[in-house]
């Protein structure tokens, strides 16, 4: 069985969006040791980041309620440095970066048949935000068939209540919630 991290919208436009008391650095820290430890055994890394173009922009009907703002005021330029990868998780030879238009990061993307390509059955998901990026492509990937771990310390949400449901009582009904610690165990090598 062959894995992929996703890592979820570790931009820094994303990143702003947590509240003051999060931890962002610590998080970062997480997910570059988890990123590390997928390579290291032989998985594959994806770096799927939320960017529009002026198309894009265009297609984003009035009615839907989370991307029509965006739509309106031109957020989220694709080429907008606010938009890149972060720093800390800057993409290494051999990982995918997708550009996303939707909360899932297979719905707008193409990825799933990269991954499929790959001989990928398995995902780790994290990244940002519990609520959105994380809970649609847990859902959409789920109902493709892939087995599925969400990383718990991986995972922030601007709404902490939010988060700890997610977390709690609905990611768990379709995937394996665990700590970046068991990270290990999850890719056979512990």
């Amino acid at each position: 069985m062959s894995t992929a991290l996703l890592v979820l919208d570790c931009q820094p436009a994303v990143l702003a969006a947590l509240p003051a008391d999060a931890d962002r650095e610590a998080l970062l820290d997480r997910l570059a040791r988890a990123a590390a430890e997928v390579r290291a055994a032989g998985g594959t890394v994806v770096h799927v980041r939320a960017g529009f173009t002026e198309a894009d922009w265009d297609a984003v009907p009035a009615a839907n309620r989370a991307f029509a703002p965006i739509a309106e005021y031109r957020a989220l330029h694709h080429e907008d440095p606010a938009t890149a990868v972060h720093e800390r998780l800057a993409p290494r030879d051999g990982d995918l970066v997708v550009r996303k238009t939707r909360f899932g990061a297979l719905s707008t993307t193409g990825l799933d048949r990269r991954l499929r390509e790959r001989g990928v059955s398995a995902l780790v998901v994290a990244g940002l935000t519990t609520s959105g990026a994380v809970l649609s492509t847990v859902l959409d990937a789920a109902d493709r068939d892939y087995r599925l771990a969400v990383l718990s310390d991986g995972v922030a949400d601007p709404d902490a209540q939010a988060h700890e449901v997610l977390l709690r009582r609905v990611l768990p009904t379709r995937a394996q919630v665990v700590g970046t610690a068991g990270l290990a165990a999850l890719l056979g090598g512990g």
